[in-house]
């Protein structure tokens, strides 16, 4: 996206150029377009213009030459390749033309002229197919509101905020249009806006049933949001008007995981490898598949075939360093550093080389060079982070003033009474896939995975959102939630219980099981929501020493959320505000959570096994005790360590790097004392 914005003397400037040249005064607009370029280089707006009125006076090369210095910084702006394609049609060079043209439009498909400069050129050529196609486009097109394909074109090229505008603009002024909707939906997806992106796409396809790039997106967005049971029956959908589609597939198999079906998921990641071996993509996601079942040498396999596909696949070397297990050789740290370094490493691969750099180090016992790169890959990742951590500190403030001892006594009763969920919650990293397998072994309980349905109960309740019927949650305060919990009547909460046993029934694949677990961590911040849902829940607060717990973060590079965890002062402060909480739902709720503490499982398992069992009102049973021989599937960073007996190594791990943690020391205060209270 543009850095200046529109209003700024930069953009005026350049909208004066672009007169110039409309107008055909192609020596003063490059003259003017040229100091844009030297005042102001990162703008595209000025080389750009440079490189096109430079064309217009018949200096094509001297174009190419200032198109590759924009390339340079801005490689996906789709005008730049249709620039070059203008280029080599002046200069007669036809297939470096139609292969300018085609990046074009790859990038942008709104190019209404780079689609036509295609059609002219297939026709040319004699490529009849290739010519009918681009027409086809080119009509599309023309058949789309000009504000429509504008704003496509905008948002293809990273000027989100003005493609925004524009469509929000023509929908007030036209009422419904699916392509507007569906574009509208894409920038939220983008976004990560994903409640409004999925209520956009619905509307498109609900106003064209049969739009199958807006049901596509639906099925991205019903991933996102972990909605894997309604994103299986789009893609089946979609299946069934294009079978066999490769990527439809893809999705399909990622739905599968999601639902916790990895065998079937692996064999379709295999079926589809086996028609595309070089995906890098396909292999890394075999791989974590792979993981979660316990196959380690085979997800080790995918994982170095993911590394070989792609240079610099950074994803690939941070997965091989999760397994916990993998140590890597000097060829391949010293591959994992030049990639590093290299200038033109992407930014989200460097982060991911990083961490698994530090965890490289780390097993040669390099303690220095290895907190180099965990600060350095923590940086990375905070720095592209929305977090921030008065926003969960407000809401700690708000729960305790409206979720009050009174408050609770006062509804008594409200809820489902089904007892069939064990929420195991606190913050990641402190021990909670341990109690997850300890618990998990019982014959009375099924392990699932970390849920996200009680967050998007509560994403519900933020802003007036469709799906919960004629329940209305939002009264249109700026923060709806928690303050709508005092609004709201014993028959919605029954209503939200239901929706969360309905909606986690396609998590429980064994009836003979009436508990389930629920291991989402974050979910400590929704106790009060729990327990007027479900009364009868049980919940198991697991807690891990300070400094112990917020080093495993920081040496944690997580797939997503989380994003509290990069950054001394985040972290501790989450933490402190995790204390906070908890202290509270103990005081409100009394008898409803039982405190875990990691150090004392370490300790003492058997005695602590049996305290949780009666706690849940079961029966002790050998098994949990002997957690490691549980075979199931383990979706968290811990997935290794729990297939192996219970060991005391991880409690002071943090000690190697004691060094350069006196800030975290700092930044916890008293919790290094009271996280026992």
């Amino acid at each position: 996206m543009q850095s200046p914005s529109a209003s700024s003397p930069i953009e005026l400037e350049i909208g004066r150029i672009r007169d110039l040249s409309k107008s055909g005064r192609h020596f003063e607009a490059l003259a003017a377009a040229e100091v844009v370029a030297s005042v102001a280089p990162e703008n595209r707006g000025g080389l750009y213009l440079m490189a096109a009125n430079q064309r217009c006076l018949h200096r094509a090369h001297e174009a190419l030459a200032t198109l590759e210095r924009l390339e340079q910084q801005h490689p996906r702006f789709s005008l730049l390749y249709q620039e070059r394609g203008y280029c080599y049609m002046t200069l007669r060079d036809a297939p470096r033309a139609i292969d300018a043209f085609l990046r074009a439009v790859d990038i942008n498909p709104a190019l209404v002229a780079s689609w036509t400069m295609l059609e002219r050129m297939y026709c040319l050529a004699g490529n009849e197919g290739n010519a009918a196609a681009a027409g086809e486009r080119v009509s599309a097109l023309k058949q789309l509101p000009p504000e429509v394909v504008r704003a496509g074109s905008l948002f293809s090229d990273g000027d989100v905020s003005a493609a925004e505008n524009i469509l929000r603009a023509y929908l007030l002024k036209s009422g419904d249009d699916a392509e507007a909707l569906r574009l509208l939906g894409r920038i939220d997806l983008q976004r990560d806006a994903l409640d409004e992106a999925e209520s956009l796409l619905e509307a498109a396809v609900k106003l064209k049933p049969n739009y199958v790039a807006a049901r596509l997106d639906i099925a991205r967005v019903l991933i996102d949001r972990q909605k894997y049971l309604q994103a299986r029956e789009e893609i089946d959908t979609l299946l069934r008007l294009e079978p066999g589609h490769s990527y439809y597939l893809s999705l399909y198999a990622s739905a599968l995981v999601g639902l916790g079906e990895h065998e079937p998921a692996i064999a379709l990641y295999r079926q589809l490898l086996a028609e595309s071996p070089g995906s890098a993509e396909l292999h890394l996601s075999l791989g974590h598949a792979l993981k979660a079942v316990g196959r380690q040498n085979e997800a080790t396999e995918s994982y170095q075939m993911a590394a070989a596909a792609r240079p610099k696949f950074g994803d690939a070397w941070w997965s091989l360093a999760n397994l916990k297990t993998y140590r890597f050789s000097e060829i391949e740290i010293a591959q994992m550093r030049a990639d590093e370094a290299a200038p033109a490493t992407h930014p989200v691969d460097r982060c991911h080389l990083c961490f698994a750099l530090a965890k490289a180090f780390e097993d040669r016992n390099d303690f220095a060079e290895s907190w180099r790169f965990y600060e350095r890959g923590n940086a990375l990742k905070r720095a592209e982070s929305r977090y921030h951590p008065g926003i969960a500190e407000a809401n700690t403030r708000k729960q305790i003033e409206v979720c009050r001892a009174e408050f609770f006594a006062a509804r008594v009763g409200f809820g489902v009474p089904d007892p069939d969920p064990i929420f195991v919650v606190g913050l990641p990293r402190s021990g909670s896939t341990l109690i997850e397998q300890i618990l998990a072994s019982h014959s009375r309980v099924e392990g699932t995975q970390e849920l996200s349905d009680i967050q998007r109960i509560v994403n519900e309740m933020q802003c007036p959102q469709p799906g919960l019927g004629d329940l209305h949650l939002c009264t249109g305060k700026d923060n709806c939630y928690p303050d709508v919990l005092a609004e709201l009547v014993a028959e919605d909460f029954c209503k939200l219980g239901e929706h969360y046993m309905a909606d986690t029934r396609a998590y429980r694949k064994d009836e003979q099981k009436p508990f389930f677990i629920d291991k989402m961590p974050n979910n400590f911040r929704h106790i009060g929501l729990i327990h007027l849902m479900m009364p009868n829940a049980k919940i198991i607060d697991v807690r891990r020493e300070p400094m112990a717990c917020c080093f495993s973060n920081l040496k944690q590079l997580f797939a997503s959320g989380q994003e509290f965890t990069y950054s001394i002062e985040d972290i501790a402060r989450y933490y402190r505000t995790y204390l906070e909480l908890m202290r509270h739902w103990y005081a409100v709720l009394p008898g409803t959570i039982l405190r875990v503490c990691y150090e004392d499982v370490v300790e003492d398992l058997d005695g602590n096994v049996r305290r949780i069992l009666e706690f849940l009102g079961l029966e002790f049973e050998p098994a949990c005790v002997e957690f490691y021989k549980t075979e199931r599937t383990v979706r968290t960073p811990s997935s290794e360590q729990v297939r192996l007996p219970i060991f005391r190594d991880g409690l002071l791990q943090w000690r190697n790097y004691e060094p350069w943690l006196g800030p975290l020391k700092n930044s916890l205060g008293d919790a290094l004392i009271r996280y026992r209270e």
